[in-house]
């Protein structure tokens, strides 16, 4: 597996970290197919408003503190070289040729679509209290005639009909009342937080927004070993009012009321949340992982009242299923691996079982030989009614299903342009005050950098929805398409249900989606109650600089043409292309988003905004380019609203 870096901070702080010892004996499982129960009072409140942080200067910092470090430390838990896996054959074009001729029910129409925000936004935010980071990720929530938008590390409010923005833009420490990741007024740090979704659901008129944070030293910078998982729940259907904040804790080491999961070298670390919400409950998945060492835990599942938290309880009980647990492993040996909840359309629940979420998972990262699969995995917490009880009796069960051959996608190439931060770091004349660019910035000598290929992560689910009473799913997979490998999009159609015996599933349409001289990367999914969707994807090739695009889906045909929403206007030049500053894998999206409301799918995902901007250029606009970027990044991102 890829792990995922989002890339940072302060090279001595790797050098020296301190683990807080546990304090407190572990909850134990008295039956291994109880969830653990963890008691968590309510942090503090918070409020977007049409206001928000001024922006800052956008000077560099010194490097030390202007890159993010890694967010965990241990070093590839899965797959230490991922590789591309078996090629898949596929013919140029897109879908399955089995249903090749058949009509959509509708060509989805762009209604608008707007630059989102990007990575100057979010370095500026907080006065410009923020580090350097990237990929962007992606989080889109839409509902009551707004849209919120929120990346790696800043959060903006828009209207629903046109994109005008309704808010300024507000820091993810802002929004979560935290003092800045690091304050450079006074050199002190406060938590680090990232990796965000968010969703509205219209059956308790609610906003739920979910980061992560790691705990840093503020004096030194260094993870004291503390993560938490931050829940953000609207009082009201204004994104823009106030906001109940809970920090359910993560480090599953015994401490703070958690179970104790034996990580090595002291916490886990909860990486990658993602959230969904059914009539009852919200529930978040995480990859839990050892932070200080090596290794993989597995999926963690926190599933929570609804009702609890639309009331802005003082304290909530969060049920932790640990798929670690021989109970809930997909097989013996094998926990599961990013559980992608299913977003339901509107209102549509699932009843089955006293009320049950999906969730959709992939297997293709644990198989080192090939680095492919030929199985899904969907799995469904029941009696999801029990949430509201003194005493829930939830259950957590899972089905195999056979499907298509998936494996592990190749990294994407992109079009060569000029690309200023690496012709910075390669300059020799002198031409920062008779100082060389890489010098003057970074204090190093002339580099031999040079462009590469951007990141397409592994094998992972990406993307899962409810509606018209199907689950669809999304993954990233590689692809042959006219004998060359190329990243493409594998989605899924399946049929789902739950009785008292467990889960069941299969498989309803399925298929890959790619296209010749292209990669798609890291796609999305939004479906309508009506079966009508949308799949967005980055689009990216040798003639093709960064750019986002989109499909349609229905159970009818599956998936239809690549279509471009926005090309991209200049190549991906980003600090974790070049490894003197960053590292050698450049890090790209991590995940897209999609938002349904009513007949309408908004999607958001990254590409490249930037114009063509040379390295004279990059230093005679105060390394902006014309005010689109950084000096260490140029990440866009694209909202568009479609009905299909």
């Amino acid at each position: 597996m890829k792990v995922k870096w989002f890339s940072i901070l302060l090279v001595v702080m790797m050098l020296v970290i301190a683990i807080v010892p546990g304090v407190g004996a572990a909850p134990s499982l008295q039956d291994p197919a109880v969830p653990d129960k963890i008691v968590v009072s309510k942090f503090g409140t918070t409020s977007i408003g049409s206001g928000g942080g001024s922006p800052g200067s956008g000077t560099l910092g010194p490097i030390a503190t202007e890159i993010q470090k890694p967010k965990r430390l241990g070093s590839n838990p899965l797959r230490s070289d991922p590789g591309v896996g078996a090629a898949i054959p596929l013919g140029a074009g897109s879908g399955s040729s089995a249903t090749t001729g058949k009509k959509a029910k509708s060509n989805p129409e762009v209604n608008f679509s707007f630059e989102g925000l990007n990575h100057r936004d979010s370095r500026l935010a907080f006065g410009g209290n923020q580090f350097s980071g990237e990929p962007a990720d992606q989080g889109l929530c839409v509902g009551n005639g707004y849209i919120l938008e929120t990346v790696n590390s800043a959060l903006q409010v828009y209207t629903a009909n046109n994109g005008t923005p309704a808010s300024a833009v507000l820091s993810l420490n802002e929004f979560y009342g935290f003092p800045p990741a690091i304050d450079r007024t006074n050199g002190t740090f406060g938590p680090f937080t990232f990796d965000i979704s968010c969703h509205y659901d219209p059956d308790s008129r609610r906003w739920f927004h979910l980061a992560v944070d790691l705990d840093q030293d503020p004096e030194t910078g260094d993870f004291n070993g503390k993560n938490y998982l931050d829940l953000a729940v609207s009082t009201g259907s204004d994104p823009r009012g106030s906001w109940n904040i809970y920090r359910i804790p993560g480090v599953n080491d015994g401490t703070e009321g958690t179970p104790d999961h034996n990580c090595a070298g002291g916490p886990c670390f909860a990486d990658f949340p993602h959230i969904g919400v059914d009539k009852n409950g919200v529930y978040i998945t995480t990859n839990e992982f050892p932070l200080f060492e090596d290794g993989f835990n597995g999926a963690q599942v926190y599933a929570i009242s609804k009702q609890a938290l639309a009331n802005g309880a003082n304290s909530i009980d969060v049920y932790l299923f640990d798929t670690a647990q021989p109970a809930w492993q997909v097989r013996a040996g094998e926990p599961g691996f990013t559980l992608w909840p299913a977003l339901s359309a509107g209102k549509q629940f699932s009843t089955d079982a006293g009320g049950s979420n999906y969730f959709v998972s992939s297997n293709a990262v644990f198989d080192d030989a090939t680095g492919d699969s030929q199985e899904i995995i969907v799995w469904a917490l029941s009696n999801t009614s029990s949430l509201n009880s003194a005493s829930p009796s939830l259950q957590l069960t899972h089905t195999i299903v056979p499907s298509l051959r998936y494996a592990v996608p190749p990294s994407s190439v992109q079009k060569t342009g000029p690309f200023p931060l690496g012709e910075c770091l390669n300059d020799t004349s002198g031409s920062v005050g008779g100082v060389n660019c890489g010098m003057a910035l970074f204090g190093l000598p002339p580099q031999n950098v040079s462009i590469g290929p951007i990141d397409t992560s592994d094998s992972r689910v990406l993307g899962a929805n409810y509606a018209n009473g199907k689950l669809w799913a999304v993954l990233a997979t590689a692809a042959e398409v006219a004998g060359q490998q190329r990243a493409g999009v594998g989605w899924f159609i399946l049929d789902a249900s739950v009785s008292d015996s467990g889960v069941s599933a299969s498989i309803r349409k399925q298929g890959i989606l790619a296209v010749a001289g292209e990669s798609l990367a890291y796609p999305t999914v939004g479906v309508t109650t009506s079966g009508r969707g949308v799949i967005g994807f980055t689009r990216v090739g040798e003639s093709l600089f960064p750019s986002y695009g989109y499909a349609s889906i229905d159970d009818k045909i599956g998936a239809g043409p690549v279509h471009m929403i926005r090309e991209g206007q200049s190549t991906q030049d980003g600090f974790t292309e070049y490894p003197p500053i960053g590292g050698n894998r450049p890090r790209w999206g991590d995940y897209g988003a999609a938002a349904v409301d009513g007949k309408n799918v908004y999607i958001a995902g990254q590409y490249i905004e930037q114009p063509p901007c040379t390295l004279e250029e990059y230093i005679d606009t105060g390394f902006t380019c014309f005010g689109f970027r950084s000096s260490l990044a140029n990440w866009s991102t694209r909202v568009t609203k479609l009905t299909p």
